[in-house]
């Protein structure tokens, strides 16, 4: 198509929500413009119930088209609440603004809109050719089963992830005051339905469960009204005795459904565009299919009527658009896995699990339930505190500022200074820099402060500047710090490691960064001669008695640290150094006992920690910081990693430092927002271990939502504490928290800054 052509017709195929606001978006703009609609079904015909719209989607439409936008409110039924029923209770949250109409009415306020506005709309017209249609721009808005998208996969990029759980979109007669989720638990396991109102007398009611316990129920043998019954049957205590129906008659068999996650690496096909569901989907459980399909309407309305290059506007409007899904697909998929993993959840305290549940996208956070709800969140917080011991006061701390004890260790607070290599010792003497350094995170409220990776022999170090615990004179070097730490009421645990194939190489800056030491390097070990990359030192494969060496020095390591007077100490199994290249695939090719299944290679890592643990003080914790993910295909798996931290816990671990990655130089993270917490999450609630979260973690809110969510039981930050020492005593401040104790020296300042954030958020936005 030319881009220079100027665009008179616009034929769409599809006449859903997003199809016909589309129709109506481009006559607004231009009148003149012919717009014709393709529908295959019937005027009348509707495959849904009820359709939910948040206080944001209208206002957006309120903007692009008012009068649609009215009829449309005039129409909805409104609910701020949320009820969660679960172990015979219900927790209730209120604040949440959303807004129901059935499918069918809100599809025929759409038809009167457009035919007002002199849009073609031609129902039972079955397309076989869509390239045929005589128009400038034809756009697929023909839904989730696009076909027009899945007639040219290849053009369009097509990927679509069919999750596992089984649902079926349900009605009732019975009118909810609030959005219900429902858990049942049956002898196969748990269903759990949706539910909402979206008109007087008339609710949405899906229902929820893992395939197993479909099959278990028998549902798979079941028409629509057998489901329909023994569906009935599952959620009487919520039904009153009205029945649920089925409006899928157009489906065959059962009308149960696994959800399609549908992307497209490219929108555009010549003059045919996808939009909405054809292009992108979003699981119901987040409520923004229409939502999104009403926003690329407006949008792309705006590319075809600009008047500017064609193919420019276009690429704009994909771009653009594509942004905003990817937010929604991502906030859609962290909803998706809670319910796919609910069973992890299911032991929680239920006001937990409902905190859980609300926070599940990660679009709500917790200061944000705060202004929605705040004495649901007063009492999430203040069941939280009690569940820590913490005093009782008329204002609970926030969960960061809840104690937590581990063996005869109580921290003060939740918030970890990351262990981070400085690579600033002289061979591995740690001095004033360290002292400062973390004496400052000390000053600066952390609950907890963690020592840089330190090496237990000096043919452990990952290059000459790194921290060691190799000689009795590294043994007083720390016993100092540790001294200036207890003394600002901190604590502080030391981590222990062997860099193995990483090792004997240059500091991580200059010309010849994390290169091969040229002079003066050592020979490396590890579990097999495999190097960490092809210009590295190709290691020696260890044998047994490198493995008593190693251990050995491990524990030597461990008794220095006790009588330095270290409150904690850990293991470090991660990263791709010696021990976590035992328990991943990706370096471990081993043939005898320590190779192979995972439990063959977790032996030697568990020798080693048995090892300390014997020798470390009963009353002090040990952790074990671990890499749950390779991020590459053949290396170790997130479900390889509960085994892993059952058996360290099975052990006297007292809790698992979950990382990932960087094992391989190969592996391919998934960057984001607290990327590495679903992984603590996982181990948390199915190993049922004590977890600490790390990885992008670096406000307030993410701290507090992942424990309030019991993802994680501590939160370690790494940048930000190099950023700001006194990262902790300024979110006490900016959280009106004065239950933290600043230094005495530091109280006057920490005074002033409580006086002036507070000052400020009176204020609001400037």
């Amino acid at each position: 198509m030319s881009s220079d052509r100027a665009v008179t017709s616009i034929a769409v195929v599809g006449a859903g929500p997003g199809g016909l606001y589309l129709a109506i978006s481009l006559k607004l703009r231009d009148p003149s413009l012919s717009v014709v609609v393709h529908e295959r079904n019937r005027p009348d015909d509707t495959f849904g119930w009820g359709v939910v719209f948040s206080d944001q989607t209208l206002a957006n439409l309120k903007a692009n088209d008012p009068r649609t936008a009215a009829t449309i409110e005039a129409a909805f039924v409104h609910w701020d609440d949320i009820d969660v029923h679960i172990h015979g209770q219900t927790i209730r949250s209120g604040g949440h603004g959303f807004a129901g109409i059935g499918r069918q009415r809100l599809l025929t306020i759409l038809h009167e809109r457009a035919r007002s506005l002199g849009v073609d709309l031609r129902f039972q017209s079955e397309i076989a050719d869509i390239r045929a249609l005589d128009a400038d721009v034809i756009v697929a808005a023909d839904g989730l089963n696009s076909r027009v998208r899945n007639e040219n996969p290849e053009v369009f990029g097509v990927d679509i992830d069919v999750r596992t759980n089984k649902y079926i979109w349900l009605g009732t007669t019975q009118a909810f005051d609030a959005f219900t989720f429902a858990f049942v638990e049956t002898p196969h396991g748990w269903i759990w339905g949706h539910a909402y109102q979206f008109e007087p007398g008339a609710s949405t009611f899906i229902v929820e469960c893992s395939e197993a316990t479909w099959r278990g129920l028998g549902f798979e043998a079941m028409d629509q009204e057998q489901t329909c019954r023994a569906a009935e049957a599952l959620f009487a205590d919520w039904l009153g005795g009205h029945a649920l129906m089925s409006n899928a008659r157009h489906l065959r068999g059962s009308a149960w459904l696994s959800f399609p996650r549908v992307t497209c690496s490219n929108w555009r096909d010549g003059k045919v565009v996808l939009l909405g569901d054809a292009a992108h989907t979003a699981h119901f459980s987040i409520g923004s299919g229409t939502k999104l399909a009403f926003e690329d309407a407006i949008r792309l309305a705006q590319a075809l009527t600009d008047g500017g290059d064609l193919d420019a506007a276009l690429a704009a409007y994909e771009a653009e658009r594509r942004i905003e899904v990817l937010k929604l697909q991502s906030a859609a998929r962290n909803s998706t896995e809670w319910f796919e993993t609910m069973d992890r959840y299911v032991g929680l305290d239920p006001l937990q699990f409902t905190y859980s549940l609300l926070t599940r996208s990660q679009r709500v956070s917790h200061e944000n339930l705060r202004l929605r709800d705040e004495p649901f969140l007063t009492r999430v917080e203040r069941w939280f505190a009690d569940s820590a011991g913490a005093p009782s006061t008329d204002n609970p701390p926030p969960p960061m500022f809840a104690p937590l004890k581990l063996r005869g260790l109580t921290l003060p607070n939740r918030v970890v200074v990351s262990p981070m290599c400085m690579y600033s010792a002289e061979d591995g003497m740690v001095g004033d820099f360290h002292l400062v350094h973390l004496g400052g995170r000390a000053l600066g409220g952390a609950g907890l402060v963690f020592t840089e990776m330190t090496d237990v022999s000096a043919d452990a170090r990952i290059t000459p500047g790194c921290a060691g615990m190799y000689r009795p004179e590294h043994r007083d070097a720390w016993a100092r710090i540790v001294r200036f730490v207890h003394a600002q009421g901190s604590r502080i645990a030391i981590q222990l490691a062997h860099a193995g194939r990483r090792g004997s190489v240059e500091r991580p800056w200059g010309p010849r960064a994390d290169q091969p030491l040229l002079d003066d390097g050592w020979a490396l070990i590890a579990p097999s001669p495999i190097p960490w990359s092809d210009g590295d030192q190709i290691p020696r494969e260890m044998t047994r008695a490198d493995m008593d060496r190693v251990r050995d020095d491990f524990v030597r390591a461990v008794q220095w640290a006790a009588e330095a007077g270290f409150d904690m100490i850990e293991l470090h199994c991660a990263h791709g150094y010696l021990l976590s290249s035992f328990l991943t695939p990706v370096s471990n090719h081993r043939t005898d006992e320590y190779g192979g299944a995972v439990e063959n290679r977790l032996r030697f890592p568990l020798e080693v920690f048995a090892a300390m643990r014997a020798v470390w003080p009963r009353d002090r914790p040990m952790s074990v910081r671990l890499s749950a993910s390779d991020w590459v295909e053949e290396g170790l798996t997130p479900e390889d990693s509960v085994v892993i931290a059952r058996a360290f816990a099975d052990a006297g671990c007292d809790l698992i430092d979950v990382s990932a990655g960087s094992t391989t130089p190969d592996g391919q993270p998934v960057y984001g927002r607290m990327f590495q917490t679903p992984f603590s999450d996982r181990i948390r609630n199915e190993a049922g271990v004590v977890t600490m979260a790390v990885g992008n973690i670096y406000e307030t809110d993410h701290i507090n939502s992942i424990l309030a969510a019991g993802r994680a039981d501590l939160c370690a930050l790494a940048r930000p504490h190099l950023a700001d020492p006194n990262w902790s005593l300024r979110a006490a401040a900016e959280l009106g928290w004065r239950g933290i104790q600043p230094p005495v020296q530091y109280l006057a300042g920490f005074a002033q800054l409580a006086r002036n954030l507070e000052k400020r958020q009176q204020a609001g936005p400037i």
